[in-house]
This record gives C-alpha cells, sequence and structure tokens, in this order.
C-alpha cells in the first residue's frame, strides 16, 4: 500500500470510528431496529453528523444531511450499516442521499436484511463510489444481536459473571453481598439497558430475591423482559419480580411435564408469563418466537455451567475484583466444561473488549462469532 493509499485508508477509519462513537448514542433505544452513525465530510473537514437516536425516527444518514446542508453536495458519507433501500417507518436513506448530490460512500457493513438491503447496489447506479467494510468487525460487533436475527433460531445471548481474583462467585461467609464495586455494577445495568430480556435462574431467585431491573443508568426505551428458567415453577409468589409482575413483563420458563399446575396457575394470576420447553436451546427458541432478540444472562454457577455445556453462550462477560474469597467459596465454573476455565487463560476464545472500572476489570469474551452480512 502507498504511503496516500495508507493514509487515505487511515482517514476513513478515524472517520468511521467516529460514526460508531455516534451510533452507540442510541444505546437502549432502537431495538430492534440497530444502532446507526453516519459523518459527512467534504473538503477534509466534518459537516454533518446523526445517529439513529429512537425506534422510528430518522436514520442516521438522514440526520447527518440535515445538519450537513448544500455542503453535502459532493462529500463523503461515511455510515456504520448499509443505507437502507426501503420505505419502512421512514423513507430510504440511500434515496436521501442521492437527492443530496453525495460523491462517495463509505459503509462499514452491508445490511443482511431482506427488506432494507440493496442500498448500495441504488447508491452505485446513481454512480456514487461505494466502498464497503471499513471497520467491518466493530460495527458488526456494536449491533450483534441484529445481524444473529437475521441467522438464528434462538436471541443472542451475553453471560455476566462477577468473579474474585480467585474466580469464586459468593462469600462464603456471607460478609459481602456484592463481590464488585459500584463502578462495575453501573455498567451491568447500562448493559442490561441494551438487552430485550434479562434472565436468571430460579437459584438466584430463591437466593438473591433479585429485582432484574435497569437503575443505575439511563433508562430504555423499553424495560427489559425479565426471564426466570424455572423448571418446575418454584419462583415465590412473594418475590419482587413476582410482586412487579404487573409493572414490568415477566417470563418463567418451565418444563410441562415438572410444573405443578396450581404453580402455574398461581403465577399467572399475579402477572405472570408461563412458557413451556423442554429443553435450554428449546427455552432460548421460545423466547425468540416471542421477539426476544438478545437476552443478557446474570445467573449462578447451575445454569451458567449449562448454558456453556450447551454452547448457548455468544459473549462472555466476567467483571473481576482484586480480593480473594478462599478455597471455599463457590466456584463460577462449577458447572461448566472441565476445561472451560483455562481456556480463557490460554488464548482459545478472543478478547473482544478489556476495561476497568474503578478496582474491577471487566474482560469481554467472544465465544462465537457474529453471524456476518453478505459484505
Amino acid at each position: 500500500m502507498t504511503s496516500r493509499a495508507a493514509a487515505s485508508s487511515e482517514l476513513d477509519a478515524m472517520y468511521m470510528r467516529r460514526a460508531l462513537a455516534l451510533a452507540e448514542r442510541g444505546w437502549g433505544h432502537t431495538a430492534p431496529n440497530p444502532m446507526v452513525g453516519a459523518v459527512v465530510v467534504a473538503e477534509g473537514r466534518v459537516v454533518g453528523e446523526g445517529y439513529h437516536a429512537r425506534y422510528g425516527g430518522p436514520h442516521a444518514e438522514v440526520m447527518a444531511l440535515r445538519q450537513a446542508g448544500d455542503a453535502a453536495r459532493g462529500a463523503t458519507v461515511y455510515v456504520t450499516l448499509e443505507p437502507c433501500a426501503h420505505f419502512g417507518k421512514t423513507p430510504p436513506c440511500a434515496d436521501a442521499l442521492v437527492a443530496a448530490g453525495v460523491a462517495r460512500v463509505v459503509i462499514a457493513a452491508e445490511d443482511p436484511s431482506t427488506v432494507a438491503r440493496g442500498g448500495a447496489a441504488r447508491l452505485r447506479e446513481a454512480g456514487m463510489q461505494v466502498d464497503v467494510g471499513v471497520q467491518r468487525e466493530a460495527a458488526v460487533e456494536l449491533n450483534a444481536p441484529f445481524f444473529n436475527a437475521i441467522a438464528s433460531p434462538r436471541p443472542w445471548l451475553t453471560l455476566k459473571l462477577a468473579l474474585s481474583a480467585d474466580g469464586a462467585v459468593a462469600d462464603p461467609n456471607a460478609a459481602n453481598r456484592w463481590i464488585t464495586g459500584p463502578e462495575a455494577r453501573a455498567e451491568v445495568h447500562r448493559l442490561r439497558a441494551n438487552a430485550d430480556a434479562v434472565a436468571v435462574g430460579i437459584g438466584t431467585v430463591l437466593a438473591d430475591d433479585p429485582s432484574l431491573t435497569v437503575r443505575d443508568a439511563p433508562l430504555p426505551r423499553v424495560a427489559p423482559l425479565r426471564v426466570v428458567f424455572d423448571s418446575s415453577a418454584r419462583t415465590p409468589l412473594g418475590s419482587v419480580l413476582v410482586r412487579t409482575a404487573r409493572d414490568v413483563p415477566t417470563v418463567v420458563v418451565a418444563h410441562a411435564d415438572a410444573a405443578p399446575e396450581e404453580r402455574v396457575a398461581a403465577l399467572s394470576r399475579e402477572g405472570v408469563t408461563v412458557v413451556f420447553a423442554p429443553t435450554l436451546r428449546a427455552s432460548l427458541e421460545v423466547l425468540r418466537d416471542r421477539g426476544v432478540r438478545s437476552i443478557f444472562a446474570e445467573p449462578g454457577p447451575t445454569l451458567a455451567g449449562a448454558l456453556l455445556r450447551e454452547g448457548l453462550v455468544d459473549r462472555l462477560i466476567i467483571f473481576r475484583a482484586p480480593r480473594a474469597l478462599g478455597a471455599d467459596a463457590l466456584r463460577a465454573f462449577a458447572f461448566a466444561p472441565a476445561a472451560f476455565e483455562s481456556s480463557l487463560r490460554d488464548g482459545s476464545h478472543r478478547v473482544v473488549q478489556e476495561r476497568r472500572f474503578g478496582d474491577d476489570v471487566m474482560s469481554v469474551y467472544a465465544l462465537h462469532e457474529v453471524p456476518c452480512s453478505p459484505g
């Protein structure tokens, strides 16, 4: 690559990174649509920026073009997802780019949707230069549930675990309720806000009586569905989840042959939706059929181990605290495949991200790659 080409490539990457940062401002507000950002550059200067702020609202390209005005003519537009080519809640963004007289469009990832894709071809037909693939991995990662929904019958599942320095998940002396600090816990709430559902197992409900709501972060457009994997429908009627089920939708996933009819009826009377599935994988598919595209799971070791054994975890997020809890503490991977914990140390899984929150370190591991768009 010549120095001029390398410089041009780095500029493209820089502007696309800005578009990705803009896209993330839609966190928790665009689903089931993707988060998208756009930047308009004319003569080496940013003249317009925009992002998809809320489901049903104007798309990123339209917002950026509005800000650019006449300066968009002959400009380059950087957009994190292929501009749509169909009439949905808004007109096609590809048509808006053509009407604005843009000269070049740089796209991070092609749209996998059979309904919306085709914008790149329309732009080329209009005589524009179209380049695809700049910062593609980051763009696909940002909208992993959206891409996964096109290719998979189950939701994109993120498993979150908070661990001590020696790999435990609970203080055996019950001296400390929290393993991680307030900064890490606030990040967990932010992550919840971008999920369609937050899920735990019945063991967590019985031990902790969680509320599974978003509190220490900006509220999402729609509160995440609360899901309990509870084969025999043991979720207590006096639990926070049941008492607030009429305010925040709550689903108990049970086994038809293990859940007594009277327990199911009692939960239903309190506003809990009870669904049935014979296996863990089938449970996820039932939830997908109910519109759940992404699950943020915060279970104890039993359910975490089952999800890992069955290969149902797409992203594993570990918040690791600096203090140890000792040999008697419950181990996070007690029920996971035997070699799984060591696989996190030997580089078997790609590390998507690593960040510090206060004294705690968050590591995000890719256990599956995102089903990608065709580009």
